[in-house]
């Protein structure tokens, strides 16, 4: 009976050291950055029948995709002139890349009329994005895994954006995370390339260029960085050729119309101002200024960390008196949009995935206790919720300029140098201490 009951205690003891084992485990899989390609594996298995389940059961909204084919038709049909390449929505104001990816999107769904296909085909997009996405995290190595449940199966507007609208927008993110991927495999002029290619389907990647010009001046220095500056320009001139030799005056005031007004009742940001001062030539200008202070800041003091005047950066690097530090291209990328998407004139609801998958990685890419991990989830919550707000109110557009606030303060401190701590010299040191450094 004694052996008996030692038996049952120590089999008692043996099953609660492997639930122990067990639950540090699964918290292991949801905290430690390490897990990642785990659980993005099983998220992006899971989206997939998110998204079929999405085509399937919730209807179809028709908001841009008729429009898109009647303007890629104009140039199917032969019209070189950009002027006069419109749709039901209004004239053309997308650079040539767009009209070139969305006449094969036109082709392959039967004119434009197959709207289940296109839908698949978004769906399948929809996963690209996911897993070029994923694999910056992969690298990145800084989000834990459990916040990746709320950028995936979380967000009914990313979804809606993706499959059920088919805009534009997710196409040009797609090309651009497959640039950042570039990028961090040191691929900078194939990088180049397919950032100018998605500029060339929405200008709104240009928010990330300040970003990708401080990196290219950090790695190459200014006559390093001139022939990959040349791979971005000469793109755009090659795929808007057949329109530059036509109308050139048409097609860039149609294509990158940087004063273009928005209609206020679309605007998710800026709900809370009246719609005169919401419209105001001042208040872009202004905008505009808080835009460019705001990169100069984070271009001097958070991305710029060697010892050197940012001035070093013209030089070559061989030349510079102090190496640059390794490079933070997720972080300068991903913030250098955020600046631009704080500060936009503008935002619609399918401007949401502009930003939408770095927002883990702005929250959590700076030291995070365990006791603020929930109130960063909270703000990812508040922030879905403003934009699934509609039509937007002064309460949510207020709301979602505090949490945007929020999220650059936490960027600005967060990512501060560390006060240099002074240390004697090696021959002061005491024996011991000198025996431990080494």
């Amino acid at each position: 009976a004694e052996t008996r009951s030692r038996r049952g205690a120590g089999g008692a003891a043996a099953m609660a050291a492997g639930l122990r084992r067990a639950w540090r485990q699964r918290r292991a899989a949801l905290m430690e950055p390490g897990y990642t390609p785990l659980v993005a594996a099983c998220l992006c298995l899971a989206e997939g029948g998110v998204n079929l389940w999405v085509i399937r059961r919730v209807p179809y909204t028709e908001i841009d995709w008729k429009a898109y084919m009647q303007e890629v038709e104009g140039f199917a049909n032969g019209t070189l002139d950009y002027t006069q390449l419109k749709g039901d929505t209004g004239p053309l104001v997308y650079p040539a890349g767009f009209v070139y990816l969305f006449l094969g999107l036109y082709y392959a769904t039967g004119r434009g009329t197959n709207i289940r296909l296109a839908q698949y085909l978004f769906a399948g997009l929809y996963l690209l994005n996911l897993l070029l996405v994923f694999r910056i995290y992969c690298r990145t190595n800084k989000v834990p895994p459990y916040v990746f449940f709320f950028m995936c199966c979380a967000s009914y507007r990313i979804h809606s954006i993706f499959v059920l609208r088919l805009f534009n927008d997710p196409i040009a993110m797609a090309i651009l995370f497959l640039a950042i991927n570039l990028f961090l495999e040191e691929r900078w002029s194939w990088g180049c390339l397919l950032f100018s290619l998605a500029v060339s389907v929405k200008m709104n990647i240009l928010l990330f260029a300040p970003g990708l010009l401080f990196l290219l001046l950090q790695r190459f220095g200014l006559l390093g960085c001139i022939p990959k500056l040349c791979i971005c320009a000469l793109l755009q001139v090659i795929l808007g050729l057949p329109f530059l030799l036509v109308n050139p005056v048409g097609y860039l005031t149609r294509s990158f119309d940087l004063g273009r007004q928005f209609q206020f009742k679309w605007t998710v940001n800026w709900r809370f101002l009246p719609e005169e001062v919401f419209q105001n030539r001042a208040f872009h200008a202004a905008l505009l200024l808080a835009h460019l202070v705001g990169l100069g800041l984070f271009a001097l003091h958070r991305w710029h960390r060697s010892k050197e005047s940012i001035l070093a950066l013209l030089k070559d690097p061989t030349e510079r008196k102090h190496p640059s530090p390794p490079l933070t291209i997720v972080f300068v990328l991903f913030s250098s949009n955020f600046l631009g998407v704080c500060c936009s004139r503008s935002l619609h609801y399918q401007f949401y995935v502009w930003y939408f998958h770095t927002l883990p990685y702005l929250l959590w890419c700076t030291p995070t206790a365990k006791l603020a991990h929930m109130p960063k989830v909270l703000l990812l919550g508040v922030i879905e919720l403003c934009w699934n707000t509609y039509p937007s109110t002064v309460c949510s557009s207020l709301s979602l300029h505090i949490c945007h606030g929020l999220v650059l303060l936490q960027l600005w401190y967060g990512t501060a140098a560390p006060p240099a701590l002074h240390t004697p010299p090696p021959s002061r040191r005491p024996a011991a201490i000198s025996k431990k450094a080494q």
